[in-house]
């Protein structure tokens, strides 16, 4: 269902059988890790026009990476780092 680089990939696939006998398949949910708990790779400034794509292509060499920096940061709405230019965001290291 999922690559294996998805943050859902690990996050375990259960089923709902509804009143009609019908299956309906979705993940859990997924609790996002504590950002101060994460390895650091890195830190990054955010410069002017910067994109969490961009930064994870430049730091983990994948821009659909860019979700491990919102859970490092502790950010639920991605927009929300890169709107101060200036501001520095940590790169965790790759987890399984």
């Amino acid at each position: 269902m999922f690559d294996f680089t998805s943050r859902y990939y690990s996050i375990e696939t259960v089923t709902y059988t509804g009143p009609d006998g019908r299956g309906h398949s979705y993940k859990r949910r997924r609790f996002l890790p504590q950002g101060e708990n994460l390895p650091v790779l890195t830190e990054v400034m955010v410069t002017q026009d910067d994109r969490l794509d961009l930064i994870a292509a430049r730091t983990l060499g994948d821009p659909l990476q860019f979700w491990r920096v919102c859970d490092a940061n502790n950010a639920l709405n991605p927009f929300d780092l890169t709107i101060k230019v200036g501001r520095r965001l940590k790169v965790p290291m790759p987890q399984p």
